[in-house]
């Protein structure tokens, strides 16, 4: 009778083992659903951070033109500018000599007028 008992308590060994591993078993896929979801989540943020620096990056682009043609812009008013300057030291050069004559007809009718 005793050997029975023993074939009997092996058994019942055995079907722990058994759910023992079929628990263990169900913990490992939990943890790696979870995990994988956790990744899953992980991977959307990035993805999202990826589309706004390319947002980012456009808009920074956008930027660039527009200040390129700003820049192009006060370049060619700068060159205005100088055109402009150039043509008032000529004509302040030609008043101060017509200045510079009058003020010699003066004198010569001032001696002629004596």
């Amino acid at each position: 009778g005793a050997g029975r008992g023993w074939g009997k308590m092996a058994a019942g060994g055995a079907a722990d083992a058994q759910a023992r591993f079929g628990h263990s078993v169900k913990g490992l896929l939990t943890e790696k659903v979870t995990s994988c979801g956790t990744d899953v989540i992980a991977l959307t943020k990035q993805v999202l951070k990826g589309s706004r620096s390319a947002e980012l990056l456009g808009q920074a682009a956008r930027n660039m033109v527009m200040q390129e043609d700003a820049i192009l812009h006060s370049e060619d008013s700068l060159r205005k500018m100088a055109i402009i300057t150039t043509h008032l030291q000529y004509q302040q050069e030609a008043i101060q000599k017509n200045v510079e004559r009058s003020s010699n007809l003066q004198d010569q009718l001032s001696h002629l007028l004596k």
